[in-house]
């Protein structure tokens, strides 16, 4: 059975940090930078460690999503990923188990961009592909982001208000991806 630890980013030593960075930079073969990192911070992270040593990794962040009139308190997944050695024993779908459970407990909606290597494990999961044009809100106003239109999947909470899939969504700024 696999243990992830969830740990607060205040939590974290600064080696602690370092090695999660390390291990990412390796995971996503030098497509993770300064704001990857940035975004994946001030929430939870979900850590799977073996010898001491970060091999699979998830965070989830809070973000404000806007939807059909409302703002809407959402977990944000980020930094996903599992250490080279160690894919195909279902790692990745561990640390997802861990940030589902949360968003369920704690948020409005979860929400991810997925990227085309990782967007098979959402999908098989019940994350559903947000259809309806995205955007962010950003210091000039709002901004459409078309780009991110085919890679942004949320995942409803159960009990809580019908999201229109179909419908716009923005998401608050932030530097680097928006989503």
């Amino acid at each position: 059975m696999t243990t992830v630890r969830i740990v607060p980013t205040a939590d974290l030593t600064a080696a602690g940090r370092s090695s999660i960075r390390a291990m990412l930079d390796l995971a996503f073969d030098g497509g993770f930078d300064d704001h990857d990192w940035d975004h994946s911070l001030g929430g939870l992270h979900l850590l799977v460690t073996h010898g001491g040593e970060p091999v699979a990794h998830g965070a989830v962040v809070q973000r404000r999503l806007l939807h059909d009139g409302r703002s809407w308190r959402c977990g944000y997944v980020e930094g996903v990923a599992v250490h080279p050695e160690h894919r195909g024993r279902g790692l990745a779908a561990a640390v997802m188990d861990s940030a589902e459970k949360i968003i369920d407990a704690a948020y409005d909606l979860g929400a991810l961009a997925a990227s085309p290597e990782g967007r098979g494990l959402y999908l098989a999961r019940g994350w559903v592909p947000w259809r309806g044009p995205t955007a962010v809100l950003a210091p000039q106003g709002l901004v459409p982001t078309p780009d991110d239109d085919d890679s942004t999947l949320v995942r409803p909470v159960t009990g809580g208000a019908a999201l229109r899939v179909t419908a716009p969504l923005t998401c608050d700024w932030r530097e680097g991806d928006v989503w």
